[in-house]
């Protein structure tokens, strides 16, 4: 399956759009539109990855292109990578 120039601009505004809402839920952090854009698809790896773990269903999937982009897990995945940065880090990556 290729992916599409279109289908590809349309999956990273999503996956900012994830990494953005996931860095918001646990209370934001350092970078802009690269560091959401980031989150989101290392979210996208991990959230699904976690959410077969332990045994849940994805609620809302986007197909696009032969693609699938799982939207909770993405964001639940981004928000978890971001608390981990921060435990690992420190307050010091959190301050803008």
């Amino acid at each position: 399956m290729t992916l599409t120039l279109s289908g590809l601009i349309v999956l990273i505004v999503i996956a900012a759009i994830c990494g953005a809402v996931g860095k918001a839920l646990v209370g934001g952090a350092r970078g802009g539109l690269i560091t959401s854009v980031a989150l989101g698809f290392i979210g996208a790896l991990f959230g699904p990855w976690l959410a077969r773990q332990l045994n849940l269903s994805e609620p809302l999937t986007l197909h696009l292109s032969g693609q699938t982009f799982p939207i909770v897990s993405s964001i639940i995945g981004a928000a978890l990578v971001v608390a981990l940065l921060h435990i690992v880090s420190g307050p010091r990556w959190a301050r803008g």
